[in-house]
């Protein structure tokens, strides 16, 4: 038996994708999207520009190892500050989302805000929903080919820029700004470059929403966050049920209709293509364009707003709602304990690290001088971003001659290294202890004694760092 295609569309598996057309809507969250979408392209595109000491305020140098933030210099034994920021961006999701629902893929995601970025150049060269509807329906002729093209010349140049721009978080970006001019752009930039920039075009320009609805995993398990006193946008069948059109000035109860003329300028504003009103979807990004939309009919109809409308279950069915419940101030907390804690680690933060090993080629080295020698190797890390010059110092506060003072000294007795910016620096030292005489041998001297080496900067003696370590010598 032969298998046959489904003729029925509804009997196949699989729905052809419909592509979204969203309606332009003005009004205050759309005001406060615009304004989002404004300072963080801002800050995108105007950080890598910026200068500090004398060099780009931003920068991740992967080669030098060294991650440039204004002021604060991290290398890679700064890596826990790193996982120290992904655990509290994941408690901000956790704790945002169980307070006011998707706020960050409304307003902060990057895929939503290049999207309107796209949406907007194509509203340019395109026109509105309407036109645009026209526009693809229509055959391809001289006017057609015109605005789609003037749209893709505009999509690359915007693309090609923001792969350029992200490069430049990891390349000195004006030294990237003169490759580029010169032509003599590196295999890596050019790579880069245009991934970013292909990325960005892909999903801003093609994919849209469907990222949010197929690719991205926060809307599959945010559901998990949510409970019936999250604030979500919501529709109010109670308030809008029936649905249907009428006059304007007409009294909805007197005609037997709620308040919702079913003019589908909800589902036209959707980014996503959805309609509220069949209640909360996961592909809802809480961008709350079909708030606006329904408060403009509303005002024009005379009647009162938010029947689409920030919401809690609890408050639709008539009870009140509860803002700090056990997830939130579990959320909350910790979040806040993170943040103190990561600013206070960073406050007290030394610019300057010391580790001391011991040689191991040999515990310690008979000097035949009455002396008995042991050598470190200091690992000096100036994370200041200035040259320094380190003096090395010695303290012992167990062993100590008959004199009362330390029976260690180091040779030279003031060893000092020059140390430049973001520089680990290797040295070694030697440090000699007078041998047991045979007076002194009455068993009370152990065979290893404890030694802190102290490296302190001569023109900052705040930079300072020390390393235990244990001296060796023959045993009793």
């Amino acid at each position: 038996m032969n298998a046959t295609a489904p003729t029925d569309p509804s009997d196949s598996y699989y729905a052809a994708h419909q592509k979204v057309y969203p309606r332009e809507v003005s009004g205050r969250f759309a005001n406060l999207r615009v304004t989002a979408a404004w300072v963080l392209l801002g800050l995108f595109y105007g950080l890598p520009w910026l200068t500090w000491d004398g060099r780009q305020a931003v920068l991740f140098d992967l080669p030098a190892r060294q991650f440039h933030l204004f002021g604060l210099t991290l290398w890679p034994q700064d890596f826990i500050y790193l996982a120290w920021l992904l655990v509290i961006a994941a408690l901000s999701l956790f704790f945002f989302t169980a307070i006011a629902g998707r706020l960050w893929c409304g307003y902060a995601c990057p895929q939503t805000v290049w999207t309107e970025v796209f949406l907007w150049l194509e509203r340019v060269t395109e026109g509105d929903r309407a036109r645009r509807i026209k526009l693809d329906a229509s055959p391809w002729g001289r006017e057609k080919l015109l605005r789609k093209g003037a749209k893709q010349a505009l999509w690359i140049v915007f693309a090609l820029w923001t792969g350029f721009t992200f490069v430049g978080f990891f390349t000195p970006i004006r030294e990237l700004a003169g490759e580029v001019m010169a032509g003599a752009l590196g295999p890596w930039e050019t790579f880069w470059t245009l991934f970013y920039g292909f990325a960005t075009y892909g999903n801003a320009g093609f994919l849209r929403e469907q990222v949010c609805k197929y690719m991205c995993p926060y809307a599959r398990f945010q559901s998990a966050m949510f409970d019936k006193d999250t604030l979500i946008i919501t529709y109010d069948a109670g308030r809008g049920e029936p649905r249907g059109g009428r006059r304007r000035g007409t009294d909805p109860r007197v005609a037997g209709l709620g308040d919702c003329t079913d003019c589908t300028l909800c589902v036209q504003a959707c980014p996503t293509g959805i309609d509220i009103r069949k209640g909360l979807q996961y592909e809802c990004i809480a961008c709350a364009a079909c708030i606006d939309a329904c408060d403009s009919v509303m005002d024009r109809m005379g009647y009162a707003r938010g029947l689409v409308r920030y919401d809690t279950e609890h408050a639709l069915q008539g009870r009140s709602g509860r803002v700090l419940r056990p997830r939130v101030i579990v959320y909350g907390s910790l979040l806040g304990l993170l943040v103190a804690g990561l600013v206070a680690s960073l406050a007290m933060r030394k610019p300057v690290a010391l580790d001391a090993l011991h040689d191991r080629n040999a515990l310690y080295r008979d000097l035949g001088t009455g002396e008995i020698e042991n050598v470190y190797l200091l690992k000096i890390m100036n994370k200041d971003g200035k040259t320094h010059r380190f003096v090395v110092s010695l303290t012992d506060d167990q062993d100590r001659g008959h004199d009362g003072e330390s029976a260690h000294r180091l040779d030279p007795a003031r060893p000092v290294f020059e140390v430049r910016g973001g520089e680990v620096y290797n040295a070694a030292v030697r440090v000699r202890r007078a041998a047991w005489d045979d007076d002194e041998r009455d068993g009370s001297h152990p065979g290893s004694s404890k030694l802190r080496l102290t490296v302190t900067a001569e023109d900052d003696p705040a930079l300072v760092a020390s390393a235990d370590a244990r001296f060796f010598a023959p045993q009793d």
